[in-house]
């Protein structure tokens, strides 16, 4: 309970948001350890791949800070080293394929049948049964797009999303990831150009950004309309901010005008910022409306929030922030 608009989002960022300490602390201290676990497996598995642990990362929205509770999945990339495999581009398609020749090298018995080309879903395989004989983990199993493996831990809530990789030689100054693409093959990534844009937003305005992004993916996944990808409002809401340096400390205050953009933006082009998958935003037309009237609606009860707390009644504007964000959002009192 909350007798002011301030108070009430503390408690609601705190409490029902953003990821408690302890386990934000007991999370990453599980990574570090499986990564060490890992790490181990190349000295200790017969056949297990090769590392290049020094281009390890980790991805997704507990890497970059914009996770929401509950924390759920880790995501994280194990570098292996080429020994020798190459890959090559389709001009027209863009698909990738990594080529594993060399009958010495340790990644040959992960071919297809035609003895040349890496199959991702083999390496995947071997992670998943190297995996099930660390202790502490209770299950591992491909995840159903078949691009990682996903590891759950002995009494923990989170898992974790465990993708092998390869990082190509810079070239023109960049280089990028690959990755498993769900159906034995290879597709490009680079996480770090996310992490960067989000560090860049936030660090523009003055550190207020994430905890916007947080809340604004507790409404999403609040079922009271079509619920877009976590990544693709996660960009929506950083392009908006990418123009701008004022976004403030009080989330309230953002939210009316957010919403109204996001009302607009659902409709529009949403490019990748890495350059790779295009437009983000696939949504049908059908989801694109619902997600648009929600949007619209709550930034219409996001001002009348704002016009009741101007008038200092508290209670009616407390009120209306709860039609908003649901039973979980603080009562007046």
């Amino acid at each position: 309970m909350a007798t002011t608009v301030i108070k009430a989002f503390e408690e609601f960022l705190r409490d029902s948001v953003n990821l408690d300490r302890n386990d934000t602390t007991t999370a990453r201290t599980d990574r570090d350890n499986l990564r060490t676990r890992v790490g181990n497996l190349q000295n200790t598995v017969t056949g297990f791949p090769t590392l290049h642990t020094d281009a390890d990362i980790d991805f997704g929205s507990f890497a970059r800070k914009t996770k929401k509770r509950p924390l759920d999945d880790i995501d994280m990339f194990f570098c292996l080293a080429a020994d020798g495999a190459y890959y090559g581009e389709a001009y027209y398609t863009k698909t990738l394929t990594i080529y594993a020749e060399d009958t010495n090298s340790n990644l040959y018995q992960y071919t297809n049948d035609d003895n040349r080309t890496l199959n991702s879903i083999k390496i995947l395989n071997k992670f998943k049964k190297s995996l099930e004989n660390i202790y502490q983990y209770r299950a591992s199993e491909l995840t159903r797009n078949q691009e990682a493996v996903v590891l759950t831990l002995n009494g923990k809530d989170w898992c974790f999303d465990i993708v092998p990789c390869f990082i190509t030689v810079e070239k023109f100054g960049t280089n990028f990831y690959i990755i498993p693409d769900g159906s034995g093959g290879w597709k490009k990534a680079d996480p770090r150009v996310d992490k960067a844009k989000v560090t860049a937003v936030n660090q523009q305005n003055s550190g207020n950004v994430l905890n916007v992004i947080r809340i604004v993916k507790y409404w999403n996944a609040r079922r009271t309309m079509h619920t877009m990808g976590s990544y693709l409002l996660e960009n929506i809401i950083l392009n908006y901010y990418s123009t701008k340096t004022n976004c403030g400390r009080f989330v309230d205050l953002e939210l009316p005008e957010l919403f109204n953009h996001i009302s607009t933006a659902v409709y529009s082009y949403v490019p990748d910022p890495k350059g790779i998958q295009g437009d983000l935003n696939t949504l049908t037309t059908e989801q694109r409306n619902s997600i648009s009237n929600r949007a619209s609606q709550d930034s219409q009860r996001a001002r009348e929030a704002r016009d009741f707390e101007r008038e200092q009644d508290y209670e009616s504007s407390i009120k209306r922030w709860r039609d908003i964000f649901g039973g979980e959002f603080p009562t007046y009192g």
